[in-house]
């Protein structure tokens, strides 16, 4: 990465000695992650803490929701507010069915709290250490991914200005000032294209956000953040060697995800993916099969049902490890579902052949991202009648670099700098 000259540092804080002017105050040596539990937000933080160089120096904090029974009709309302009902709702069913009385709310470590400070402790503690530890140890990173996670990161910006630099990954939809910087995809900026604007009713304009283009402070990529880079894959190729080396080439490898509320499909799609993969099946060395945790059983029981016997084909079963990784840096080809911005984008970042299947069922923005990464030749429809051993390239998706070089620009406007 090419090194940053940074400007002067501005002058101090009321109460800092003129002396440590531009020494350890402007500093950044750690980083703190907010995380909503879900491995695809997580990982987009992490990914853009380990390209900063602080991937040894962070601690990871999370805000969870209830889940199961009525949780699942209420993720539209805010976290607090959730927790909130929730806990109503469940303490009224022990009280009516079992006549016992209110109980607090548990964490989520097992200890037993009042329902707000499960958050509220979250905000007070990172702010507590970023005001305690900054004349020791300089300014704190706070990196935040997802809905969920928005509430908390600007109430430690808000807190704790001078003593933080807080990032916000994915759109938070408005007041963006909340944050040092946000990074988002382009695709959701889609709803201010033309050809958005015309698919929404006028009465109804107002209320799909963003309303307005980014700003200066606003860092737009192509897909979504992740931890794989060059290194990561010359690490993954190295512990995965034993087992991928010795494999008839070429690899293919088949990131299988879910159905969502912008890209639906169901069991026919699984039966026209499974018979694009017999189509190529002859020009493969060997294929492998991987699932994710939002695949439905119904899809991935006509995959197996296809492929559970056929000798150059294996399916992961969950187990640990995980060979994801080891897929990245191995394969020589995907094939992926058009749903998930991750898988593709992790993809997308390898310079491999990427074909995509189920792209036309996808609507609004996720539509504009494919349609983005056709443009650029990253990706291409799977038909089924491919030949495997013809590869074809492209400059690999950089997004989290990219990002990661915009952090160090802004760092460098406020005085502060990454630790070397």
């Amino acid at each position: 990465m090419r090194p940053i000259r940074l400007p002067e540092p501005p002058s101090p804080t009321l109460g800092v000695p003129e002396i440590f002017e531009g020494g350890v105050y402007s500093v950044i040596r750690r980083a703190v992650v907010i995380g909503n539990g879900f491995p695809g937000s997580e990982n987009q933080s992490m990914g853009l803490v380990r390209a900063l160089g602080l991937g040894d120096k962070q601690v990871l904090y999370r805000v969870t929701r209830p889940r199961g029974g009525v949780n699942e009709w209420l993720h539209w309302l805010p976290v607090s507010l959730h927790k909130k009902v929730e806990y109503i709702v469940r303490n009224l069913l022990l009280l009516t069915v079992r006549g016992r009385k209110l109980m607090p709310v548990p964490k989520e470590t097992g200890g037993s709290v009042g329902l707000l400070s499960v958050l509220e402790a979250d905000v007070k503690q990172i702010v507590t250490m970023a005001h305690e530890t900054y004349e020791k140890e300089g300014p704190l990173l706070v990196v935040a991914s997802g809905r969920d996670t928005i509430s908390i990161a600007s109430s430690i910006k808000k807190l704790a200005a001078e003593n933080v630099f807080v990032v916000q990954i994915q759109h938070p939809r408005s007041q963006l000032h909340r944050f040092d910087l946000v990074v988002t995809p382009r695709h959701d900026y889609y709803p201010l294209t033309p050809q958005a604007q015309k698919q929404i009713p006028r009465c109804l304009q107002r209320w799909i956000t963003p309303l307005e283009p980014p700003d200066r402070h606003v860092v737009l990529t192509v897909g979504a953040l992740h931890q794989i880079d060059s290194a990561a894959l010359r690490s993954a190729a190295s512990a995965w060697h034993d087992e991928f080396a010795p494999l008839p080439k070429p690899l293919l490898v088949v990131n299988i995800g879910g159905p969502t509320s912008r890209c639906r499909y169901g069991v026919d799609l699984a039966k026209q993916l499974s018979a694009c993969l017999q189509g190529v099946l002859v020009t493969c060395g060997s294929m492998r099969i991987s699932f994710s945790e939002r695949t439905p059983e119904k899809v991935s029981n006509v995959i197996v049902k296809e492929f559970k016997d056929n000798p150059k084909v294996y399916i992961w079963d969950g187990a640990e490890p995980n060979p994801h990784m080891g897929h990245l840096a191995w394969a020589d080809a995907f094939v992926v579902t058009a749903d998930s911005v991750s898988m593709l984008s992790e993809a997308c970042s390898t310079g491999k052949p990427v074909y995509v299947i189920g792209a036309e069922r996808c609507t609004w923005k996720i539509s504009d991202f494919h349609n983005t990464l056709r443009e650029r030749g990253m990706v291409r429809p799977f038909m089924g009648n491919e030949d495997i051993s013809e590869s074809w390239s492209y400059p690999p998706l950089n997004d989290t670099a990219e990002a990661a070089m915009k952090v160090h620009e802004a760092l460098a406007e406020r005085g502060w700098r990454l630790r070397p």
